[in-house]
């Protein structure tokens, strides 16, 4: 199977493909540009550069979610018209999921930290089992503070990565009683080469959907959403 992964869920923009043995190329970017100016020409160029004929791509994985209200947005969008196009399913990936597979095969619990603002993170709880991501605590958006006293009930060491990381930092020293550490920083954020890895495995598992069908997963309503309903609570 070879599949193209996406991730737009946050400040990093990824591109990979991937078959069942490898990574053939994988581009990301944190630079000062927003995902509509930069997801188009990334997919075209590892296509290009992999020389990957659309009609060759089984299904396309994408970070569903939870994350940025725009990247979602962008990245929805984008896979919806491809998938439309080339015929093919895609592969929602949680965003947290798909953050934690980037430390696939440790033995410590890892705690993905993606800064969700109004000091709120959007976060998880993972181990693994071997290769095989398992869910200790399912996707949520909440405090620092409730994440840590998750953390902590666990009694296992831990490994924090994402964007929130450096944004808590201080609460993690303050307030964590496990062992822990931080993933290094070329571990530490999206990657859509852990998107199609676990894509992968969704995909021979028939968890695939249309692209009529995909919907991004938010965890809240948007900043537009809450303003206009605390405007027509204010009525």
């Amino acid at each position: 199977m070879k599949i193209l992964a996406i991730d737009s869920s946050a400040a990093v923009a990824s591109v990979a493909i991937l078959t069942d043995e490898a990574v053939l190329a994988e581009y990301s970017t944190d630079y000062k540009k927003t995902h509509s100016q930069t997801l188009l020409p990334m997919i075209d160029e590892v296509l290009r550069m992999t020389e990957t004929d659309p009609a060759e791509i089984d299904a396309i994985a994408i970070a569903a979610g939870p994350g940025s209200f725009t990247g979602l947005r962008i990245g929805a969008a984008t896979v919806k018209g491809l998938a439309m196009v080339w015929n093919v399913p895609i592969v929602p990936v949680s965003t947290v999921a798909g953050l934690a597979c980037n430390l696939a095969g440790t033995d410590a619990s890892v705690c993905p930290l993606m800064d969700a603002r109004r000091r709120q993170v959007y976060t998880g709880i993972y181990g693994f089992e071997g290769t095989t991501i398992v869910e200790y605590m399912p996707d949520a958006c909440m405090t620092i503070e409730e994440t840590m006293e998750k953390v902590n009930a666990m009694g296992r060491k831990v490994i924090f990565l994402g964007d929130g990381v450096d944004v808590y930092a201080d609460r993690l020293a303050s307030m964590v009683t496990v062992p822990y550490s931080v993933a290094p920083i070329h571990l530490r954020k999206q990657s859509a080469a852990s998107v199609g890895w676990l894509g992968l495995s969704y995909a021979s598992q028939g968890k695939t959907v249309s692209a009529e069908a995909f919907v991004p997963t938010y965890l809240r309503v948007s900043q537009a959403e809450r303003e206009r309903e605390e405007r027509i609570g204010k009525q």
